[in-house]
């Protein structure tokens, strides 16, 4: 948090008073005189008369002009967040209190959820509304009071994080089991990285250590600590990343309570190791970090495993696998005694085949036997139910023979019937012939090889061809006379 002034508001108000000038409007009307008092001589100064709005555009600009950033500590009443983005609130101490309102630009870049009834230091400017005239501060940043206060920001957030499911172990990466380039990110001057050098130093020789220096403390440091996280990130080449600082109070470790510190972390693509403070300091960092460590020592012990350690494991393993090869041998020899006991004599096996063949084959013959003398009776009973091939071929003679007779008659009456009608319907078509009109003496009449059926067709002069009973003649039209209708 940056200084803040010292100078109290009751001398800054007295200091104001006394710049306020002493002049009167122009063209203003002087106010009535009171009565002269008895005993004293009526002054012979005119009193300086000034209207509302010109005394509230006066103690505008003052307050304006000497307060444009002030810090002002105080209790938060009334607070309201407005559907606008805007918070309105009061702060007041024991005493007085003053309205204040924090617009949407500023209050999204807080770092806690204001709430009534927390003490906060705020930085603004007093403005005056002049239709009422009324003052207030416009608060351009904001900071809680106090470790209780820090501590209420502490839970907002970490509630705000376990909510989006950044402490989630699902969501957190694995550690190398043998880091090989380890980063450090904290103050290349603090105590933190001389733990964490002396313990790498002792328990890994192998283990490289890349230190990226940022501040732990103070204004800018949160951003400094970000800046180091994405830094190591775009490098790409650490194993994994610790992130920490000494032990202080929840104001000295803040900056691992910050939104964006947390931020950065979960979105490390490298392991991140939070190893702030002592053991029982907790920061937003540590929940959301895939791993943490109680110190800043701790977590160089976790990252490089002594030689020592080393051994002890490999004896471990070693036994290990000794012993799993011994029970994996021991299982198998069970095993083969077992199925050892299963396996039957193959001469045995070979007798009760022989013996379950022979079973069959009986089996087999009776069935065949007993299926041989079913299909005999069967024969039998078809061979007496059988007629005569002789006698049914002279009954299918005789039915031949009938049927013979049957259809010489029937096709004797077909052809009688047959030659009835056609002689029936050739008289019918000789009576409807051209030629028996011909016959009459009558002639068919052609032009062109067409048919003259009437005398329209006709003109003088035309050839046409007649037809008569027992040749042909060709005429030569003189006149044409239509007959007239009746």
């Amino acid at each position: 948090m940056a200084d803040k002034p010292t100078t109290s508001s009751s001398g800054r108000w007295s200091h104001l008073l006394k710049e306020i000038p002493n002049h009167a409007p122009a063209a203003k009307s002087p106010a009535p005189l009171p009565p002269e008092p008895l005993g004293e001589e009526m002054s012979d100064l005119e009193p300086e008369v000034y209207s509302v709005s010109q005394i509230n555009k006066l103690v505008k600009k003052q307050l304006e002009g000497n307060f444009n950033s002030i810090w002002i500590q105080g209790e938060i009443s009334n607070f309201k967040a407005h559907t606008s983005g805007h918070h309105y609130f009061s702060l007041k101490d024991d005493k007085a209190q003053i309205s204040a309102v924090m617009f949407k630009g500023f209050n999204s870049r807080l770092k806690f959820r204001p709430e009534s009834g927390m003490e906060v230091i705020v930085k603004g400017r007093i403005t005056v509304y002049e239709p009422r005239g009324s003052y207030q501060i416009f608060c351009e940043s904001m900071e809680p009071v106090g470790a209780g206060a820090l501590q209420k920001a502490f839970e907002q957030l970490k509630a705000k994080l376990q909510a989006e499911g950044l402490f989630e172990v699902s969501r957190k990466k694995a550690l190398p089991t043998h880091p090989q380039r380890i980063g450090v990110v904290t103050s290349p001057t603090g105590a933190a990285i001389q733990d964490i050098l002396n313990v790498l130093k002792r328990r890994s020789r192998r283990a490289q250590v890349f230190v990226i220096p940022a501040r732990v403390q103070g204004a800018g440091s949160a951003q400094e600590v970000v800046s180091g996280i994405e830094l190591a990130n775009r490098w790409g080449q650490l194993d994994v990343l610790i992130v920490g600082r000494g032990g202080g109070s929840i104001e000295d470790l803040w900056s691992f309570n910050e939104e964006i510190v947390a931020r950065a972390i979960v979105a490390s693509h490298i392991p991140v190791i939070s190893a702030v403070g002592h053991e029982v300091d907790f920061t937003i960092s540590d929940f959301v970090a895939d791993l943490r460590a109680p110190t800043p020592s701790a977590a160089a012990e976790v990252v490089a495993q002594s030689e020592e350690q080393l051994l002890e494991k490999l004896k471990f393993f070693t036994k290990s696998l000794r012993i799993g090869v011994y029970q994996l041998l021991e299982n198998y020899r069970k095993q083969t005694q077992f199925l050892s006991r299963q396996l039957i004599d193959p001469r045995k096996y070979l007798q009760d085949c022989l013996l379950r063949c022979d079973d069959w084959t009986q089996r087999l013959l009776q069935t065949m036997g007993r299926q041989i003398q079913h299909k005999r009776m069967q024969i039998r009973l078809n061979q007496s139910r059988l007629i005569s091939p002789e006698q049914i071929l002279r009954e299918l003679k005789k039915q031949a023979a009938n049927l013979s007779k049957l259809l010489a008659l029937a096709v004797q009456s077909q052809i009688k019937s047959s030659r009835h009608h056609w002689q029936q319907a050739t008289g019918l078509l000789d009576s409807l012939s051209p030629l028996r009109v011909v016959d009459r003496g009558y002639g068919i009449v052609r032009k062109d090889q067409q048919l003259v059926a009437d005398v329209s067709q006709l003109k003088q002069g035309d050839s046409v061809e007649v037809e008569l009973r027992d040749g042909f003649f060709v005429s030569e039209i003189i006149n044409v006379k239509r007959k007239d209708k009746k």
